[in-house]
């Protein structure tokens, strides 16, 4: 029988609360069979997709930032979405070292969302937001 189970999450767009969502999510992917360096990975890829919605979506302004995190069988699926200022090129956005804030930010967020994660899917509508989903399976692994 194939196991389901979800959360969801709305936090307020706060710096401070990065840590709590990428917490939380740990918490929740730890029902699965994952290595400690795997947890690590989602952890970081959830880091950076809250991040990008509070520093780049809301600009460290008021917002709220919604969080769904799933998992059907070995795949976990998370779902990072703002309603912010939306991305004017997704392209560009997901070189590496592309930044909209190049006096403080590295550009590597979606990055190592793509390193860390199976799957990454980003869709953004300017003045509108952006939504970011991310999939990670879990391997098989070696007795």
């Amino acid at each position: 029988m194939t196991t389901t189970n979800w959360i969801k999450l709305e936090i307020p767009s706060d710096t401070r609360n990065v840590a709590f969502a990428r917490t939380a999510v740990a918490l929740f992917a730890s029902q699965l069979d994952w290595t400690l360096d795997e947890l690590e990975d989602i952890k970081v890829a959830v880091s950076e997709a809250v991040s990008n919605s509070v520093i780049h979506g809301y600009a460290l302004q008021e917002g709220n930032v919604f969080m769904e995190v799933s998992y059907h069988g070995p795949e976990l699926r998370i779902m990072v979405e703002d309603f912010g200022k939306g991305i004017e090129d997704l392209e560009a956005a997901q070189e590496v070292g592309f930044t909209s804030i190049p006096e403080e930010r590295m550009g590597l967020g979606f990055t190592f969302m793509h390193e860390y994660m199976d799957e990454v899917m980003v869709s953004s509508e300017l003045g509108k937001g952006t939504k970011v989903t991310m999939i990670k399976r879990v391997k098989e692994q070696e007795s």
